[in-house]
């Protein structure tokens, strides 16, 4: 495991400054934030991708499921003079907005959806939808599953967490392998629930179809521009022939990009 997912304000100052340099102006070439603008994160964690746009003087708002990273999501903002709204609730079980007024111009979905059961992820999108007001946006950014660490095993222990691909493998062997590079229970449960909730570019772009969203922008990303803050390494999009040619695009997108409305 990395040491940015153990040292939780390091890992929202780096989420923060890629959401300031890259999320911003990718959401405002559609819609520009002002003091009006609602913005909510689901799966926000402790909340480093919605400072830049509090910041700005928009209205945020974060609901994650896990009360720790909500508690640290209230402490960062607080230690940077920010003020946002942060629920611990399940988003399947939040009320939905009565009016217009309570729904949100931008909602975020920032490595979420790759978390969601297949059998639950067009109702997901649809109830997303029934949270953002009617030119509102949703920004969704993805690993492709067949990119080298799609599985998300950089999360684990040992020499597994280093190994690209190994999420490709057949389950038997891929949770052998974890287990023996020293990862716990929850973590492998964690890793195998990904595995069975994959998504790749074709996949989301069926999703979004059979939801009746339109996809006003779509990056692929050969280098993640997250890879600045973690690696040092200059973001780079997937080239133009890679990114149109079907299934082959995803094992070459570390980051799949969307704009729906």
């Amino acid at each position: 495991m990395q040491q940015r997912h153990l040292n939780r304000i390091q890992y929202f100052k780096e989420q923060a400054n890629t959401a300031r340099e890259y999320y911003l102006n990718y959401i405002q070439s559609y819609l520009p934030l002002t003091h009006k603008t609602r913005v909510l994160e689901i799966g926000c964690g402790e909340g480093g991708n919605l400072l830049p746009f509090a910041e700005a003087g928009c209205s945020v708002t974060g609901i994650d499921i896990s009360q720790g990273r909500i508690d640290e999501a209230k402490t960062f903002f607080a230690e940077f003079h920010q003020q946002g709204i942060f629920v611990c609730q399940d988003f399947t079980l939040t009320r939905e907005p009565g009016t217009e007024g309570e729904r949100f111009d931008i909602i975020l979905m920032h490595d979420v959806i790759e978390h969601i059961e297949p059998s639950r992820k067009r109702a997901f999108l649809r109830r997303v939808k029934s949270f953002l007001k009617e030119n509102g946006l949703v920004f969704f950014g993805f690993p492709a599953w067949q990119n080298p660490f799609g599985g998300h095993q950089q999360i684990s222990v040992g020499f597994a967490s280093k190994l690209p691909f190994i999420h490709l493998l057949p389950k038997t062997l891929y949770r052998r392998l974890l287990k023996l590079s020293g990862a716990t229970v929850t973590t492998i449960d964690e890793l195998m629930s990904i595995r069975d909730a994959r998504v790749s570019v074709e996949h989301f772009k069926q999703l979004a179809d059979d939801t009746g969203f339109t996809i006003c922008r779509r990056t692929l990303w050969l280098i993640n521009p997250h890879y600045k803050q973690k690696f040092h390494l200059r973001p780079r999009r997937l080239w133009g022939v890679f990114a149109s040619i079907p299934y082959l695009r995803n094992f070459y997108t570390t980051s799949a990009w969307y704009l729906l409305r």
